[in-house]
């Protein structure tokens, strides 16, 4: 029998590596794989479905499932994971204490962004800052235009004010608003002006105790099948999920060795000090893929969705991804 071509759009991170190039085989299934920016992947998939397998931000995804479109099926397959304790941008000398941004003007590119989700939680669970005590602007980054991508359920007291002629990063320079929490840094933090600076200018310890307290290590992205797609071929979840792992599982292997030998394979210094992090981080096997292994970050995303309005409705892990993902099997 002749394998199933799909399509799948996603970044080309390491862990994909050996399902890009051949090396990791998806049973039954030949992958045609296309890389692009995550911004082109998220726009092109969301709003004309080009492909059957894509790259997907969280908070879309569990936006769009709250709202009962059901037209994708997740798989617990986490390409990118990022803390997101130095995603808070100040002026220079203004704040020494994330507590002490109750009460200001916060810029943000969405209300709706996976980063955003995270940050908030860190805010009202970690600082004690009510998101009603801040006012909120929606604006781009970097250039002005942006707005929200998914309706919004606001919670109660929170108002998110829209600006389409202005970016944050030049606001936060006049004054008109007192921090920024976003993914991407102002260009002015970029270009090294000494104006601004991140609110937590070293994260590690503090994101190491984080991770070990609460075990949450914040998921950015997943990956999603068309759900026509799965009901033409119903093995194609599982045998999915199993490339993508294993492929997870080799490039975790290579960069845990990357270090030995003569010669540095991977031009990154100390890498095997930050795999023995990673690896602590996770309380053992790094960049784990499936529900169970990632439970309570799933679970503590799913209600900060909800708390802010960005999920329509309360759910559970099991919303999201379907049971023959959801565990395997022992021999």
């Amino acid at each position: 029998m002749e394998p199933v071509e799909l399509t799948v759009a996603m970044t080309h991170y390491d862990q994909m590596t050996d399902l890009v190039t051949g090396k990791v085989q998806v049973e039954g299934i030949k992958l045609r794989c296309l890389d692009f920016k995550v911004e082109e992947i998220f726009y092109r998939f969301e709003l004309f479905r080009e492909w059957e397998v894509s790259e997907m931000s969280m908070a879309t995804y569990i936006s769009l499932v709250s709202r009962g479109d059901m037209s994708m099926i997740g798989l617990p397959v986490f390409p990118s994971r990022v803390f997101r304790h130095s995603s808070f941008y100040v002026r220079s000398g203004e704040f020494s204490n994330p507590k002490q941004l109750a009460g200001k003007i916060i810029g943000i590119p969405e209300w709706a962004m996976t980063a955003g989700i995270y940050a908030r939680a860190l805010l009202v669970h970690e600082w004690g800052v009510p998101l009603e005590s801040i006012e909120w602007i929606q604006a781009g980054v970097n250039q002005a235009g942006r707005s929200e991508k998914v309706p919004l359920a606001l919670p109660r007291g929170v108002k998110v004010r829209p600006v389409g002629d202005r970016n944050l990063d030049e606001m936060l320079l006049g004054g008109d608003i007192d921090a920024i929490i976003s993914a991407h840094a102002p260009t002015s933090f970029e270009n090294g002006d000494p104006r601004v600076t991140r609110l937590i200018p070293n994260t590690f310890e503090i994101e190491m105790e984080y991770a070990k307290r609460t075990g949450v290590i914040p998921i950015m992205h997943l990956m999603v099948v068309k759900r026509e797609t799965v009901e033409a071929y119903p093995w194609a979840l599982r045998n999915l999920f199993t490339a993508f792992d294993e492929s997870r599982a080799r490039s975790v292997a290579r960069l845990s060795v990357a270090p030995a030998g003569p010669a540095s394979r991977v031009p990154v210094l100390w890498l095997e000090e930050a795999m023995k992090n990673t690896r602590e981080a996770f309380g053992g096997l790094a960049f784990p893929y499936g529900v169970e292994q990632n439970r309570q970050t799933l679970e503590a995303f799913a209600k900060w969705s909800y708390e802010q309005g960005v999920a329509h409705r309360m759910l559970s892990v099991e919303d999201l991804f379907p049971s023959q993902v959801g565990s395997g099997f022992k021999i």
